[in-house]
């Protein structure tokens, strides 16, 4: 269950001590009768063994099913390079002046120090298998701002993935379900952010999930954002995962 952040974290049950036993009683268990078997065995009259030739058995005719396209295979796809993934950049706008990580990529100290409660953040992350992160930023003039993140994990244990993109904390900010992604979100400040001697800042956040992957859009303008800005654009980032 999430922490007092909201933040998922993993805890993982010890083995009890009443397994042990169970165990150490089934070993034991098993010693005695293979020692009882060989008794038995010593005073019996040996057996001829059968022949080892065996019939051959003929391959059966036909193709088999035919193994799924890289187009089709999902994880082919979310294996390879997860930065191709993400949304192209629009023609007309340049990378953010912020952006995070190198090369697109963000690594697990990258990540965690975009977040508040770095620390923190970095143990939930790694409690909860963070394999990488991809991002891509875009700006438009002084004021309009976009990033997207594409976080994985490895979810050997859970689904990491859809915990992580549900357990973000938005406050005084309106929400919509995201089509099509299950628990996913978009959401829209109906008033700024102010500060003495800047814009004023709206934002507006997609999260959602699929598979093993977490999505995270943000958008950040000196002017309301349009529902169908944040919606339009998670939307199609999801279709490419």
């Amino acid at each position: 269950m999430p922490d007092a952040t909201g933040v998922p974290v993993v805890r993982r049950r010890r083995r009890g001590r009443t397994t042990l036993l169970i165990a150490t009683a089934a070993v034991l268990g098993l010693v005695a009768g293979t020692c009882a078997g060989f008794l038995v065995q010593a005073d019996r009259e040996p057996t001829e063994l059968p022949s080892l030739s065996q019939p051959v058995v003929a391959q059966a005719r036909g193709a088999g099913p035919e193994p799924l396209s890289a187009a089709q295979d999902r994880q082919v796809k979310t294996d390879g390079d997860l930065r191709k993934l993400l949304l192209n950049r629009p023609k007309g706008t340049k990378e953010s002046d912020f952006a995070p990580g190198h090369d697109g990529w963000l690594d697990l100290a990258d990540y965690a120090h975009q977040l508040s409660d770095s620390d923190d953040q970095f143990g939930a992350l790694v409690g909860n298998e963070f394999r990488r992160a991809a991002d891509t930023t875009w700006q438009v003039g002084d004021t309009y701002d976009v990033e997207i993140r594409l976080v994985q994990f490895r979810q050997e244990e859970k689904p990491a993935a859809e915990e992580w993109a549900g357990n973000w904390k938005v406050g005084g900010l309106r929400g919509w379900s995201l089509p099509g992604t299950g628990e996913g979100m978009v959401y829209v400040a109906a008033k700024p952010e102010t500060e003495a001697g800047y814009l004023p800042v709206y934002r507006a956040e997609a999260h959602a999930s699929r598979g093993d992957i977490a999505m995270e859009i943000w958008i950040y303008d000196s002017k309301p954002i349009p529902k169908k800005t944040i919606m339009d654009l998670a939307r199609r980032q999801m279709e490419r995962l």
